[in-house]
């Protein structure tokens, strides 16, 4: 049995809302060698609608299509499709605080789903599960990592790059999901990330995560190169790679999905909360140079409210 992690970010980039990074963790029976070629050939044959987020959801359009992808994943996850996003919160043990502030309405009793069919997403679930188990891998958790404008910032003043956090925050579930399937997994576990910008060295965060200490003799690197990082962990019999392009692995296309997902529920509820506001003021998704506008218009209520910039705008 291999255990098979896949991660991946949404909203590296923008200035405005939070930066969510998402884990899914896979039982699949096959060796380490064989799993990912069973990961593609179960989701495959299920067809499942799971992808690069960039490319199904973009400039607005595909919302649907990416809702119905990153329920039916935490449906197949958790058992049942979540019906608020109270249920999100909890099955993917997602802070509800963090993904807004002082600065962004709340999500509490928002409904889901916001815009896709349930009865859909329950069919694509089942259907998807059915075909996973046939074929010996088993989605058994999501779990997810909201960080907002105020933590950020802390973070970038106390010595970390916007790549350190994106790496803490990730490594962090990745090691949280391998600790928590420790007492029933004794196999190999493959750790799949997408790249952290135009980083290649890893290796002392790996150990900070996997081994409780430094890079050194815990943590083994293999390659370092432009397109991929790959560091084992013998002790954990775990493989640690960030790759670009890794969304081509379902587990990381799952994770680029629900973290999609997650960030644009944030987004939702941070636009309701400026618009009742402002009157007039365009809903902004928070990449730079929309997120300049935004500020402009804003600025006066932003001005009103009390609030400190670090709150609300996040220095990239």
């Amino acid at each position: 049995m291999t255990l098979v992690i896949g991660t991946d970010e949404a909203g590296y980039g923008p200035n405005l809302g939070p930066l969510v990074v998402a884990a899914t963790a896979w039982e699949v029976e096959a060796d380490a060698a064989a799993a990912e070629a069973a990961v593609m050939a179960a989701v495959a044959e299920a067809a499942a609608p799971w992808g690069d987020s960039k490319q199904i959801y973009r400039g607005g359009d595909g919302f649907p299509a990416l809702e119905t992808g990153a329920l039916a994943g935490l449906a197949i996850a958790t058992g049942t499709c979540p019906s608020s996003w109270e249920m999100i919160a909890a099955r993917s043990g997602l802070d509800m605080t963090a993904t807004g502030s002082e600065a962004a309405g709340p999500l509490a009793g928002l409904a889901i789903p916001v815009a896709a069919d349930p009865a859909a997403v329950d069919a694509v679930a089942t259907r998807i599960a059915t075909r996973l188990a046939e074929r010996g891998v088993r989605l058994v958790a999501i779990r997810c990592r909201a960080i907002p404008p105020r933590e950020f910032n802390a973070r970038l003043d106390g010595g970390l790059n916007k790549s350190d956090i994106l790496s803490e925050a990730t490594l962090d579930l990745a090691a949280g999901m391998l600790a928590d399937a420790a007492a029933d997994h004794a196999g190999d576990t493959l750790v799949w990330c997408d790249r952290h910008g135009g980083r290649k060295r890893y290796a002392a965060a790996v150990a900070r995560h996997f081994t409780g200490g430094t890079a050194g003799p815990l943590v083994q690197a293999l390659e370092e190169t432009p397109a991929r990082s790959t560091y084992v962990v013998p002790d954990r019999r775990c493989r640690v790679e960030f790759c670009v392009g890794g969304e081509a692995r379902a587990p990381v296309a799952l994770a680029s999905m629900t973290a999609k997902y997650v960030r644009e529920l944030a987004m939702l509820a941070f636009n309701r909360f400026w618009a009742a506001r402002v009157p007039g003021l365009a809903p902004t998704a928070g990449y730079p140079v929309d997120a300049r506008r935004w500020w402009q218009a804003a600025g006066t209520a932003i001005d009103a409210a009390g609030l400190p910039r670090d709150s609300i705008w996040r220095r990239v």
